[in-house]
Formats: structure tokens, C-alpha cells, sequence
């Protein structure tokens, strides 16, 4: 072969190789196996009455799907002992507190926060020793706040020290609107939460620690011959309610986050700073403002699992490596809530680099999966590579940098 005709040939080889086709942006898969009905007539949101500040959100995906005010700081009051139960919780699974360890009653917690004060209190004798499980349990199902400072005592030393890990663990879940002073909720200067950080407590504590959710559900709880009721209203009106929690002072007015699961589907309501004149008032407006957030927000929104974790979704053009190609995935599930009847009418689309080079390393930040509903964005993930790609050998690497250079001119 002449040196024209193998130039030419090599050219038309390079060439081959640098005619790369796009990929098509991925088409998201519906899960459910049976379609979605019609799209239904979308109304607004029911606004509860009277609240400062309220929020719905779906917790599988994390969207919020409606409120208002809901990352306004606000006193949370009752609600604060979600967050102590967590932080129990969270030390519990790291093996630093047992079930069945004896917490004892000491004269601060039983005068702060027993018989003798405004809030409730779950009746637990001065200087007793009573076993941790219990201690919980009139926690989260009485709302007792010598119960609250009793725990904080025995995980931390102090209920100060207790303070600083809830505040610890609120940054870690990245409840950027709350800030703790206390471990019962009593109100107290630079004590607030907001409610979509409620929510996103909420949330974990369903995802973390699910054996420690199922107290949330408990109607009563019976300790040294008293029953104590849950204060949760919600619990004996619809059945599909299995938490959380009521909050009431005077400076915080009537709380209440609830989380509900109808079928697969898992919502969480959070209502703020109703005030009324009367307690009748105030419990009717909190479990009423909840309720028909929960009942709209089942009514009218899906939740689609679109992308599995570690599934290719695209296969991208790679310079310089041993391969021409590498697969790009996600890291972690991609999960959109949408109003019922458009999972049809989702866009996907991908950013990624115009020139990728190898090496590669699996797992690394290649690019941008977003989903688009209406040209709004409703997701958006990182793509990342699901495998290792090395460099291509020598001859492949001149190659490349031809056809790179060739582009960039």
C-alpha cells in the first residue's frame, strides 16, 4: 500500500472513530404496572386556619408540595420532643444507652418539669429509678417533660450537653432553621424549629429508626397505675395516621406534625402557631389543617420510582481511554412526586461534559440528571460513572488527542 493510500485509509479510520452518535436523552420507566388514571383537575391547597406557617410534604422524594412560611423559625414547643426522642434514638443504635438501662428521676427534672408546672409531665417520682423503655414511652406518648429532661440527664450528664446534640444532630440532617435550648420545648429564647425542618426530622426518624416510630402510634400508655393518653387527635380520627406529634404554649399556639401512610404512599403535615381562644379551638384547628392537607395531597399526587440506583442510563463518549464509551448512572434511587396522571408528560435531560477524558474512576461526578415538568424542574441528581475506565494505550491516546485537538479548533 503507497504512503497516500495508507494516509488516506488512517484518516478515514480516524475519522470512523471520531463520528461519535449523541445519546438519547433516557426515558424515565413508570414503576407501578398499571398506568396512572387521567390527569385530575389540580386545586389549590386547603391553607389550614390560623396557622403561622404549614407544610406537606411527601416522604419518599423530600418534595414539598405545598406551604407557606415553612422555613420561618418558629417556637416549636411539644414538637421539640421529637428531636429529643431521635437523638435517644440515635444513641441507642450506637450502642451508648439501652432499653433497659435505669434512668433515674432526679430533683431537677422532677421540679422543671413534673406535677408542679404548667406542661404535662408523664408523673414520675422524685429520685426513682425507672427503666429507660418507660421513660421513652411517656415521652412520646404523654409528651412529658420530666420525661424529656430525665433522658437528656442520662444520655449527656446534663441537659445542657443533651442540647448540644440535638443541635448536633439537627445540623447533620440539615435543619438549618432550628436551633435548641432545651429538651421538652418549653419556650425559651432562641428555641425554634420551622416546619419543613419538622418535616425533614420527621422523615428520618421514619427512615432511620422505624422501630422507634411505632411509638408514635401507641393511643396509651400506662405508668404507676395512670394512664397517660397520646395527645394526638389524629390517631383516633383516621387510621391512616401513625404519628407524630402535638405542641402547645401560649407563645407557640396550637402544633401538630402528622405523617400518614395510605397504600404505598407516605405523607407528612406539619401545622404552626394556630391561635385561638379556646382549647377546643386550637385542637379542632390543628387536627382539622392536617387532615385535609393529608387527604388533598393523597387525592391528587403519585409518587414514581424513575431511575434505579447502579442502572446505566446513558452511555457517554470517552477520550483517551481503554474503552470509547462509559455507562453513567446514579448513585441513589431517583424517586419524583407529580400530580396524579402527568408521570407521561415528564421531561428528562442530561448535562454533561462535552469532552470526557479516562481515567475514570467509578462513582466519580460526571454530570447533571435533571426532570422537567411543565419546563419546571422537579428533580436533580448528580450522574455519576457506574465502572472504572483506565487510559487507552499509547497509539489510542495519539489518537484521541488528534481528534481533541481537531474539536477544540
Amino acid at each position: 500500500m503507497s504512503v497516500s493510500r495508507f494516509a488516506t485509509a488512517l484518516l478515514a479510520g480516524l475519522m470512523a472513530t471520531a463520528a461519535f452518535a449523541q445519546v438519547p436523552a433516557p426515558q424515565p420507566v413508570p414503576v407501578p404496572a398499571a398506568p396512572s388514571a387521567p390527569a385530575a383537575p389540580m386545586p389549590t391547597a386547603p391553607v389550614p386556619k390560623g396557622a403561622k406557617a404549614w407544610i406537606l410534604m411527601d416522604h419518599v422524594s423530600g418534595q414539598v408540595l405545598a406551604g407557606e412560611n415553612y422555613d420561618t423559625a418558629l417556637d416549636p414547643a411539644s414538637i421539640t420532643k421529637v428531636m429529643t426522642s431521635y437523638v435517644v434514638a440515635a444513641e441507642m443504635a450506637n450502642g451508648k444507652i439501652k432499653p433497659t438501662d435505669s434512668v433515674r428521676i432526679s430533683e431537677n427534672a422532677w421540679r422543671s418539669g413534673g406535677a408542679g408546672t404548667d406542661g404535662s409531665y408523664s408523673a414520675l417520682a422524685i429520685n426513682s429509678e425507672v427503666p429507660l423503655d418507660d421513660v421513652l414511652h411517656g415521652l412520646v406518648i404523654q409528651s412529658g417533660n420530666d420525661a424529656a429532661i430525665a433522658l437528656a440527664e442520662h444520655v449527656a450528664g446534663s441537659e445542657a450537653a443533651f442540647v448540644d446534640l440535638m443541635n448536633a444532630y439537627a445540623q447533620r440532617l440539615g435543619m438549618t432553621r432550628s436551633h435548641f435550648v432545651n429538651a421538652h420545648g418549653l419556650t425559651a429564647e432562641g428555641h425554634v424549629m420551622s416546619a419543613r425542618d419538622i418535616a425533614i426530622l420527621g422523615r428520618a426518624m421514619i427512615n432511620q429508626f422505624p422501630d422507634h416510630y411505632a411509638l408514635y402510634k401507641i393511643k396509651e400508655f400506662t405508668y404507676g397505675g395512670i394512664q397517660q393518653w397520646n395527645r394526638n387527635g389524629l390517631l383516633w380520627k383516621d387510621a391512616s395516621v401513625d404519628g407524630l406529634k402535638t405542641g402547645h404554649t401560649d407563645a407557640a399556639g396550637y402544633c401538630l406534625a402528622a405523617s400518614a401512610k395510605r397504600g404505598d404512599q407516605r405523607l407528612i403535615s406539619v401545622v404552626l402557631g394556630v391561635q385561638t381562644q379556646s382549647k377546643a379551638e386550637g385542637f379542632k384547628a390543628r387536627e382539622e389543617g392536617n387532615l385535609a392537607l393529608l387527604n388533598w395531597g393523597f387525592r391528587f399526587f403519585e409518587t414514581h420510582s424513575v431511575y434505579e440506583a447502579g442502572k446505566q442510563v446513558a452511555d457517554q463518549k470517552l477520550w483517551r481511554g481503554e474503552a470509547d464509551t462509559v455507562a453513567l448512572g446514579l448513585a441513589q434511587p431517583l424517586l419524583v412526586t407529580l400530580p396524579r396522571g402527568r408521570y407521561a408528560d415528564l421531561k428528562p435531560s442530561m448535562d454533561v461534559p462535552k469532552q470526557l477524558v479516562a481515567p475514570i474512576t467509578k462513582g466519580q461526578k460526571i454530570g447533571t440528571m435533571r426532570l422537567s415538568l411543565d419546563g419546571k424542574v422537579v428533580a436533580e441528581r448528580p450522574l455519576v460513572a457506574l465502572a472504572d475506565v483506565a487510559e487507552g494505550g499509547f497509539f489510542k491516546r495519539m489518537n484521541d488527542d488528534f481528534w481533541l485537538w481537531w474539536e477544540s479548533e
